[in-house]
């Protein structure tokens, strides 16, 4: 089954098995998330969350699925890559599709171009499992999702204060939503907030955002990154939002180290990929070998399932990002 952002919200809890999700808009792809978290808690169903680097990671996953079926509990696992399933694997994944019960396997991918949607693996996900497609197809459809997100937080702007939100956020929901709920904590949201109102909290915005911090990593600038994320965390940008920045740069230079010359099929504007080229003769591999596991400890941690300190681990990123790590022995 082939499904939007609005169609995939519709079958939490319908539907089980395999989903996923791929897509370019984070914010959609953590908001599907967090549906389904609510979900599998009510339900007590066990989380298990690991990432996809190589296609074995697939029969870890799904072993793991099948260890715990054992023990007649329901389980979900969040699997977070880019490595698709061998043949043989994808005979497995059918298998555990067709008798999953309330399990659940959740693969949460960048956005996959046209040859590889068109790959067998997609295209059984679209047939048998669940295929979730997280993108926007218009201004207007970017639009009416920002305004459902100031719906859910009981805002209502004036038009001229709306045509100011989307100017000034260039239409990002991330950016968006964080206008919106700074307006929560300066606004009074029982009437209709103006474009005086709304000032404030562009002015917040404006000075720095997660954007900003992708961009000094890449330049390696550690003090000025370091100076980016205090603001952030003084301002409650939200952890989610500063990891997405954080990671999405330190995921893209790992795929650029194993294939230099697929930064336009990776999404990379041109007049930005000579920050990552000079980015990658700066950085250490052996450092950048611990990328994964870091960042995977900081989801970790943004999302309640370790005892780690968020904040910490993301100045960890930081500085390894930039190519100066805490707690690294370069000799």
């Amino acid at each position: 089954m082939k499904l939007d952002f609005n169609g995939a919200l519709k079958q939490i809890g319908q539907r089980h098995g395999v989903w996923i999700l791929q897509g370019d808009e984070p914010l959609l792809t953590e908001q599907i998330l967090s549906k389904l978290r609510h979900y599998w808690q009510k339900q007590g169903i066990e989380r298990l969350r690991l990432d996809l680097n190589i296609a074995d990671d697939w029969l870890t996953a799904l072993d793991s699925l099948n260890n715990q079926s054992l023990f007649a509990q329901a389980t979900a696992l969040v699997l977070q890559g880019n490595a698709k399933p061998t043949a043989d694997t994808l005979q497995q994944l059918e298998q555990f599709n067709q008798h999953a019960q309330q399990n659940m396997l959740v693969v949460v991918m960048p956005k996959q171009d046209s040859a590889a949607l068109k790959t067998k693996f997609f295209k059984w996900a679209q047939d048998q499992a669940i295929l979730v497609n997280l993108g926007i197809a218009s201004e207007r459809e970017r639009h009416q999702l920002i305004q459902k997100l100031a719906e859910t937080m009981h805002i209502v702007l004036t038009p001229d204060a709306w045509r100011e939100l989307f100017a000034q956020t260039h239409h990002n929901l991330l950016a968006a939503q964080q206008v919106l709920l700074r307006l929560t904590a300066l606004c009074d949201t029982a009437a209709p907030i103006t474009l005086v109102q709304l000032k404030p909290a562009l002015i917040e915005q404006s000075r720095f955002s997660s954007f900003d911090l992708g961009d000094a990593l890449l330049r390696g600038q550690a003090s000025h990154a370091i100076e980016i994320l205090n603001f952030l965390q003084e301002s409650d940008e939200p952890v989610a939002l500063i990891l997405w920045a954080i990671s999405r740069e330190m995921k893209l230079l790992l795929q650029l180290s194993e294939q230099p010359y697929a930064a336009e099929q990776l999404g990379i504007w041109s007049q930005r990929q000579a920050l990552y080229t000079q980015a990658l003769r700066r950085l250490n591999p052996d450092i950048m070998a611990t990328w994964p596991d870091l960042l995977r400890r900081t989801d970790e941690a943004s999302k309640g399932f370790s005892t780690e300190n968020p904040w910490n681990l993301l100045l960890e990123c930081v500085m390894s990002g930039c190519g100066h790590p805490l707690f690294f022995n370069l000799s």
